[in-house]
């Protein structure tokens, strides 16, 4: 059997011909072939170019494109040429366009950037996980934003919140008898965010946590002297920092969450400007 020589025509990055002409060659039992990928094509010029190529070399030719204009002129032109030819999103759009009742959007590469949003975001909830309760000071310098907090200021489901926004975050807890990370103190205050809460409030949260545990709710832990020793140190640490602090004592996550984001998005902005 010929070694099957593969070209691949896209407007983008032309990973989805890739994957399918794989997909079909697999079926005939075979891993000998090679495939040569043209992405990014906007012309005819260079669509004429590679078709050339592609009947001197009797190739097969797999392509995605879906300004419709440049997909019929490929369609023309291979059957001129006499190249077995597989228009990929051609026949599906059409499908689609005619289910739905509207037509496309004619945009190339809109999978690619899907898939690079979904990574990001996989890549900040990973972020959050590994640096989540001041585990590894080292991702305070990495992070898009450092939350600040006692125990139970809901540090770590508003850092996994941020997290499915694409945003890194980091957050460190504050507690009198251990030292905040220096790292704290050299980066942009703007980037921190310290969490404030009502001792009261704290109180009864800590006791609830108590309770779910399985221990008696008149711990050290929970205790109301104990709790605003902890605040008490934790205004110490964010005066020093000099950033923003939000009151959660009465918030939900998400309403708190949206609060840092809007202080993100300005502060993106500044540094654009900048």
């Amino acid at each position: 059997m010929k070694k099957p020589l593969v070209f691949i025509l896209s407007d983008s990055v032309g990973d989805t011909a890739e994957l399918v002409m794989k997909a079909g060659l697999s079926q005939f039992l075979t891993n000998d072939y090679d495939i040569q990928r043209i992405p990014y094509v906007e012309d005819k010029q260079t669509v004429d170019e590679t078709l050339q190529i592609v009947s001197e070399k009797e190739g097969i030719l797999g392509f995605t494109v879906v300004d419709p204009e440049l997909r019929q002129y490929i369609n023309e032109q291979t059957s001129k040429l006499d190249i077995e030819a597989i228009d990929i999103m051609g026949p599906m759009m059409d499908a689609m366009g005619r289910a739905f009742k509207n037509e496309p959007r004619f945009e190339p590469g809109l999978v690619y950037k899907l898939d690079k949003d979904y990574f990001k975001r996989i890549e900040s909830i990973e972020f959050a996980v590994r640096y989540d309760d001041g585990r590894d000071p080292r991702g305070i310098s990495r992070a898009d934003i450092v939350l600040i907090g006692v125990s139970r200021t809901s540090k770590t489901p508003l850092s996994q919140y941020l997290a499915h926004k694409r945003l890194k975050v980091a957050n460190v807890p504050v507690m009198p008898e251990v030292d905040v990370p220096e790292e704290l103190f050299n980066i942009d205050p703007k980037k921190c965010i310290g969490l404030k809460i009502d001792p009261d409030k704290l109180n009864n949260i800590r006791k609830e946590r108590l309770k779910a545990l399985g221990l008696g709710e008149h711990a050290n832990y929970a205790h109301k002297k104990r709790i605003e020793e902890e605040l008490v140190y934790f205004n110490q640490i964010i005066d020093k920092i000099g950033c923003e602090v939000i009151d959660v004592s009465n918030k939900a996550v998400e309403e708190t969450a949206n609060i840092i984001l809007q202080k993100h998005k300005a502060l993106s902005s500044d540094l654009k400007v900048e």
